[in-house]
């Protein structure tokens, strides 16, 4: 179990992947008047609702919403817009940024063809509305937002943990999670399912998602020097060629002496 963690500041930047967090330049951002089906529905939200931004992202209409109106906004969108389906729930977390989450609905709408987003901030201990009884599809999302970020939801029927055990500690998509967990998370499995006798014969979880071990044959691939599953290491190198002879007629024989290791992105 996840023991509180002192150091909070860039912890899942501190790992050896630092390439994950390479940012992405921002995505341009269309008028909603360039597509007429996306204006009339901005123009009956705005007549009904507070709204904020709005905006065409890759074909998608994006709307920013007062959080506490996210029920009465979503049934509107659903009974009168039509957009019947939910078909991803979930958080973005900006604590460290801006001290909220962002939530974001990822909607669509099957006889319009058309794609709505609806977002809106949230502080970190504020509750947010469940909007199951208008979307079904929202019941193991927002059980997931809590499990993962720690989302307070209101008004759900089963406000339990859905992944995680209920005595885990912290919510690991937070960004102050560590990657690697501490030691506590190391021997969770084997305490609770064999008991602390067992720790020196099982030992403890591998939790270092880049550890790879050249001689365990049972839970490692051997590029260049294969052998079967459990086999005794072997430091011969073979060369393992793409495609069988004869081929693809229309595609190019590769073979892995051919290729390139990328010292960079593209």
């Amino acid at each position: 179990m996840m023991r509180a963690y002192q150091d909070k500041n860039n912890v899942q930047k501190k790992p050896y992947y630092t390439d994950r967090f390479w940012v992405a330049p921002q995505i341009p951002k269309d008028d909603v008047e360039s597509d007429e089906v996306f204006a009339s529905d901005v123009k009956a939200l705005k007549e009904n609702f507070e709204i904020g931004e709005a905006y065409i992202q890759r074909g998608q209409l994006v709307v920013y919403i007062n959080a506490k109106n996210n029920v009465k906004v979503l049934k509107f969108v659903k009974e009168k817009l039509q957009y019947n389906i939910l078909s991803e729930h979930s958080a973005i977390d900006w604590l460290a940024k801006r001290g909220e989450f962002e939530i974001f609905y990822q909607l669509l709408s099957t006889c319009k063809k058309k794609r709505m987003r609806i977002k809106c901030f949230i502080k970190e201990k504020e509750t947010l509305k469940s909007v199951t009884s208008i979307y079904k599809s929202a019941d193991w999302a927002e059980r997931e937002m809590y499990d993962m970020f720690g989302v307070i939801i209101s008004g759900h029927h089963y406000m339990k943990r859905l992944l995680m055990p209920d005595d885990w500690f912290d919510y690991p998509l937070r960004k102050t999670y560590p990657l690697q967990g501490d030691e506590a998370a190391q021997w969770y499995e084997i305490d609770k399912i064999f008991g602390k006798e067992y720790r020196d014969v099982i030992g403890p979880e591998q939790r270092d998602s880049a550890r790879i071990d050249p001689s365990d044959t049972h839970n490692f691939a051997h590029i260049k020097h294969e052998v079967p599953f459990g086999a005794k290491p072997s430091d011969k190198e073979v060369f393992t060629d793409y495609q069988e002879e004869g081929g693809v007629t229309i595609i190019r024989k590769l073979k892995k002496e051919d290729a390139k290791i990328l010292k960079g992105r593209p």
